[in-house]
């Protein structure tokens, strides 16, 4: 019986790693579908924003190109600085990379392994606090309450 529950933990624990594996077609397919999800926030954005200023067409119209104008500066910010970020990644990589050969000098080969155990939990620990926040931050979908 202990046999028999343990081989199906095992082929049920085999099939949900299986699951968590992306292809490139869901990244982009996800990607698309995020892109939908902004565009229509922004629409229901601009829709609010007419409701509540009790803006006229023309308005809508200038506030709309102000946003486009916007996000383009954006992406062209986010495009030039991101050869200065990928220096600023290999400047880490590297300093990790000299943090753990003086580590690997200084203990012992049981005492390596241990701390760097340790470390890998730290850092998944730290990913997952950061994914839960990320979870938090995510806006309600719920109205606000109007006001008379």
């Amino acid at each position: 019986m202990k046999k028999l529950v343990l081989a199906i933990a095992f082929i049920g624990m085999g099939s949900f790693a299986m699951a968590q594996q992306t292809t490139p077609q869901d990244k982009e397919a996800r990607r698309a579908e995020m892109q939908q999800k902004m565009q229509q926030r922004e629409q229901e954005h601009l829709a609010q924003m007419q409701k509540d200023l009790n803006l006229n067409a023309s308005q809508v119209a200038q506030v709309k190109a102000l946003h486009e104008t916007r996000k383009a500066e954006m992406k062209a910010d986010f495009a030039k600085n991101k050869e200065v970020r990928q220096a600023k990644m290999e400047e880490m990589k590297a300093k990790r990379a000299q943090m753990d050969a003086d580590m690997k000098k200084i203990l012992t080969p049981e005492q390596y392994d241990k701390w760097q155990v340790d470390r890998k939990a730290k850092m998944e620990q730290k990913r997952m606090a950061m994914k839960d926040r990320r979870m938090m931050k995510k806006p309600m979908n719920t109205a606000a309450p109007e006001v008379k």
